[in-house]
């Protein structure tokens, strides 16, 4: 394997990787007791299963461990006959979980909500789930068998029939040589099947490459038959091959560093005024020039991106370009610094003799995470794909989050400590004067107003406190009589005291199970209202979300709610409340 060529396929197992930390685990986790003389393991392990959606073993599945801090130290493993792995001699850190099986797939994390962390001696079920197929037989239109032509199922909806999230990319198969293909391990979704063109990641080198896509079953994308695939389906799709030649879009990735490093250029066609779907080029290390075939009329998002030392990286900003009846050549994309957000983490004692040799948060086994918001965001910004960054605090506290895009960025943090808590994110305010009593308020609350990120930007001063005092609460929604409970039940706390009020981490939220069981931790002290509610499509469904900037009047509503509904609990501090009984009624369901 060449210098070049080794290069761009270091660069394309990255993109996968980074893919793949963006994929949620379905999970349940056996959670740890603190330790109360605050030491942890030197190495260790995490063990789980994997199962299917009837909770049957998934043998010979592959497992995949992220490491926040180094995604170098990612790790694999297999399950073995019963579904079972063991991942051994780790490092007292955080880890991300994943994974995958022919013909199964994972359900993707919602972007409004945090991965979830995993640390030694957890004890995780991930669950997969049955894919769908979709097959059929692409023909010329003289009746004859079309050969080794990529055929890819496109998502245009998902599951709760929202469009997909940007950044996603297509399924590509090839047909065998009777022009039959089979798409499977196709998540619950509806889907487009085109055929010709160059594949999604540029690997093929087949006849049809420079073709214009035809879409099932013989159209353009306008006309194209939609294919609704639902818990393992099969659908049937075959397709009559038009031809054609398509058009080609060329340029140079130049900029600072651009030639000392592997650009992937992204190209993502707009339908409805949104990204729908991705295909990737490359600009090889040490040269100059990318270009993609194939390329049918309409419009595209074109953005570059780079990675040099220490895990940094550069990208241009999004280029709109309109394809109609000719190629586009001599495309410039310059590309620029990313931004980044430094900090420290604090950790602040209690003095209640409650609270006294309480398991503190060990550094390693934090992590903060920035993650842009979405629904904000301008539609150029969508296709960048720097939406989010993790990183876990040094021995000192400090952390930095770097390769943020332009946008609005919300900041949190993940801890394993049963009695502590988020008490505040701060800023100090850039070019203020001295602080004076009274008169200068030189901090901003980074919880409630998020961090707004340019190009190149470096944002310093955040300070991320966890305070010690933590309660927690345990309980269940009391069904009425001769009823039963709705669904998408959730559970919302919100502060009582009008000290409070504002503070958007004294607003918490989990789901109510079936059986009207629920769970919260890491309290804030204080007195409480509680009001169980029927969420809606729109509603938040984490706390993450329900605390998010743009989320005001839902909380403003929701606060409203529960005073009316007028459930109060009250936590002291390192309190477990326990067997909490919430009477629900249907006139506090919906406001």
């Amino acid at each position: 394997m060449s210098g070049p060529t080794r290069n761009l396929y270091k660069s394309s197992l990255r993109l996968f990787a980074n893919l793949a930390v963006l994929l949620v685990v379905s999970v349940s986790i056996v959670a740890q007791e603190d330790d109360p003389k605050g030491t942890a393991p030197r190495t260790g392990a995490i063990t789980g299963r994997v199962v299917n959606e009837n909770g049957q073993p998934v043998p010979h599945a592959s497992v995949y461990l992220g490491v926040p801090l180094d995604q170098m130290q990612s790790r694999s493993t297999s399950t073995d006959d019963n579904g079972n792995f063991q991942l051994g001699g780790l490092d007292p850190l955080v880890y991300t979980l994943s994974a995958s099986a022919p013909t199964y797939f994972l359900i993707p994390r919602d972007p409004e909500a945090l991965p979830t962390y995993y640390r030694l001696g957890d004890s995780v079920t991930i669950n997969l789930f049955k894919g769908g197929v979709i097959t059929g037989t692409v023909t010329s239109s003289k009746g004859e068998p079309v050969v080794q032509a990529s055929v890819r199922a496109i998502m245009v909806r998902d599951a709760d029939g929202k469009p997909p999230k940007p950044g996603r990319f297509a399924i590509d198969r090839q047909t065998d040589d009777r022009g039959v293909y089979r798409i499977y391990g196709l998540p619950n979704a509806t889907y487009i099947v085109a055929v010709g063109g160059r594949s999604t990641y540029g690997y093929s080198n087949n006849a049809y490459d420079s073709d214009v896509p035809t879409y099932a079953p013989s159209s353009t994308r306008d006309t194209a038959v939609e294919v609704a695939i639902r818990g393992g389906e099969e659908a049937t799709v075959d397709i009559r091959y038009r031809g054609g030649s398509g058009h080609a879009i060329s340029g140079i990735v130049s900029g600072p560093i651009a030639l000392n490093s592997n650009s992937n250029i992204t190209l993502a066609q707009i339908v409805n005024g949104a990204p729908q779907y991705n295909s990737v080029s490359f600009q090889p290390f040490n040269r100059k020039g990318f270009a993609f075939y194939g390329v049918a009329d309409g419009e595209y998002d074109l953005v570059a991106q780079s990675s040099f030392g220490r895990g940094e990286s550069i990208a241009s900003e999004p280029m709109r370009i309109t394809v109609k009846g000719a190629d586009i050549t001599g495309l410039e994309l310059v590309v620029r610094e990313l931004a980044s957000i430094k900090g420290r983490l604090a950790l602040q004692p209690s003095t209640a003799a409650e609270c006294k040799n309480k398991r503190q948060p060990l550094l390693p086994e934090t992590v903060v995470v920035a993650s842009r918001n979405e629904k904000s965001a301008q539609r150029d910004q969508l296709a960048l794909s720097n939406f989010f960054a993790q990183s876990v605090p040094s021995s000192t506290g400090d952390f930095a989050l770097i390769n943020l895009s332009p946008g609005q960025f919300r900041l949190n943090t993940r801890f394993f400590a049963k009695y502590w808590y988020l008490s505040s994110m701060i800023r100090e305010s850039p070019g203020a004067p001295p602080a004076r009593t009274g008169l200068v308020n030189r901090q901003a609350d980074v919880a409630r107003n998020g961090i707004n990120l340019k190009f190149g930007e470096r944002i310093n001063g955040v300070t991320i406190t966890l305070a010690a005092g933590a309660a927690s609460l345990r309980g269940r929604v009391q069904q009425p009589e001769g009823e039963s409970l709705p669904s998408r039940l959730y559970l919302y706390l919100v502060p009582v005291e009008k000290e409070n009020a504002e503070d958007v981490m004294r607003f918490f939220t989990t789901a109510v199970q079936a059986d009207g069981k629920f769970a919260f931790n890491n309290l804030p002290p204080g007195r409480y209202w509680a009001l169980a509610r029927q969420a809606s499509d729109t509603d938040p469904h984490s706390d993450a979300t329900l605390r998010a900037f743009e989320e005001g009047d839902t909380r403003l509503r929701i606060r409203r709610a529960a005073e009316a509904d007028r459930k109060e609990v009250e936590f002291k501090p390192c309190q477990n409340v326990v067997d909490y009984e919430l009477p629900f009624r249907f006139s506090s369901g919906k406001n």
